[in-house]
């Protein structure tokens, strides 16, 4: 299998976006995850406004301005994907969704790749039961990137990356590649630049984020 095609995997749901009153309907994003999706950025402050989600559903708005769009948030500040996958039945399924986005890695370094391999399948299988399309997130970048990190927390981050790609060539998903837009922007400037605390990016790291997502929303689909 291969990852998923941007112009292509969500053809169904871009169709929907298109789609004028009366024949249109409400259309749900679902964006799982940890702190980052969730809005965090300098802890305890909750920046909503500037977080990923909010920024692809305002671009999602400009390029389809007909479409009635819910983005829905179901993340939990310091979450990882053992408890994402215990509750994804109960919290994100029950909204049905017509997308999900699971971003879970940054946090999945404490329980290891095995076990976050298992929560990741077993949420990703759960949504192709119900061919609900899924476009995984590898993670946005932390302070353990920079050059003078400890070497072994910066080579968890890229391996648990690696296995977000891994999953999403395995079963043919949407990948939003959140590190590979971060080591681009990166190249030219400070890490420090895109971060608003330790382990959260500021607006313009979720800007990197938003972007990688708008990328598998085309606004040219013919119907």
């Amino acid at each position: 299998m291969t990852t998923a095609h941007p112009i292509s995997y969500l053809s169904n749901v871009v169709e929907l976006l298109q789609a004028h009153w009366p024949n249109n309907r409400a259309v749900n994003l679902i964006f799982h995850g940890h702190s980052v999706p969730s809005g965090y950025f300098a802890t305890p402050l909750v920046d909503t406004f500037h977080a990923y989600p909010h920024l692809l559903h305002r671009e999602l708005k400009q390029r389809f301005p007909y479409a009635h769009i819910n983005a829905i948030t179901t993340a939990i500040g310091g979450e990882n994907a053992e408890r994402g996958a215990a509750r994804f039945e109960s919290e994100v399924l029950c909204h049905r969704p017509d997308v999900i986005c699971i971003d879970y890695a940054l946090n999945d370094r404490r329980s290891g790749l095995e076990a976050a391999r298992n929560a990741w399948t077993q949420m990703i299988q759960q949504a192709k039961d119900k061919n609900i399309p899924v476009i995984l997130l590898t993670p946005t970048w932390d302070i353990t990137q920079l050059p003078d990190a400890d070497d072994q927390e910066r080579e968890a981050l890229l391996a648990h990356a690696e296995q977000v790609r891994q999953l999403a060539d395995e079963y043919d998903l949407g990948l939003a590649d959140s590190s590979k837009a971060f080591a681009k922007a990166t190249q030219t400037e400070g890490l420090q630049n895109f971060l608003s605390w330790s382990n959260h990016p500021n607006q313009r790291g979720h800007q990197l984020v938003a972007d990688e997502l708008a990328e598998w929303f085309p606004p040219f689909i013919q119907t």
